[in-house]
């Protein structure tokens, strides 16, 4: 098991009763990702975590395979989909640079690309599964954007003692041109944006395959 995954394992269950910090915002993802998704949509989910947004979004899709790399993130994900009687959504264990080998309508990666050590590898794996024209729905905290304010400044300055003990996990920093760029890069085409919270900034980013 990576240090990564064992890291979201140590925190399953917590993380699984935290609520969500912003609900708005929250939301808001989900109202704008339902926009662009059709009842005859093959799904993934990168770094789905406990799969709670793929099970508010299991109404909209034919199927959704939501995975992580965390097992017990999973288990907790599995648990809910049973409680819930949910049955189009796929528990899977991958990482992101190395996902499920299908063919997809969207991908959707929520709060995750910041959490990744290699994106370049990332998004070429979106792209590769991806049919042509399909989307890839994202939102990211850009943390370097600036203007975070001293609760976040200080977080920053703390992250690098946290990650020594084991009790945060690794964590890229890069303001949206970069993010923007990146996905660009890839072979995408960005066909909506937003900030949603506005700060610190979480992009949201619908990008269609080129």
């Amino acid at each position: 098991m990576t240090a990564t995954a064992k890291f979201w394992d140590g925190i399953a269950e917590k993380y699984a009763k935290s609520p969500i910090r912003d609900i708005e915002s929250y939301e808001h993802t989900l109202q704008r990702t339902v926009s662009y998704l059709k009842q005859t949509d093959q799904v993934l989910e990168l770094g789905c975590g406990t799969g709670r947004t793929a099970l508010r979004l299991s109404g909209h899709a034919d199927t959704i395979t939501a995975s992580d790399v965390s097992p017990g993130m999973l288990a907790v994900g599995r648990r809910l989909a049973q409680e819930e009687q949910i049955e189009n959504v796929v528990f899977v264990e991958a990482d992101a640079n190395r996902p499920p080998n299908w063919a997809y309508d969207v991908v959707m990666a929520f709060n995750l690309l910041h959490l990744i050590r290699d994106l370049e590898a990332t998004l070429a794996g979106v792209h590769e599964v991806l049919k042509p024209g399909g989307l890839f729905i994202s939102k990211t905290p850009c943390l370097a954007q600036g203007g975070l304010g001293f609760k976040f400044g200080l977080l920053k300055l703390l992250l690098p003692i946290m990650q020594l003990l084991g009790k945060a996990p690794f964590v890229s920093q890069f303001d949206i041109k970069t993010l923007e760029t990146a996905i660009e890069k890839a072979g995408f085409e960005i066909i909506e944006s937003g900030n949603f919270p506005a700060k610190p900034p979480s992009r949201f980013l619908v990008a269609r395959k080129l």
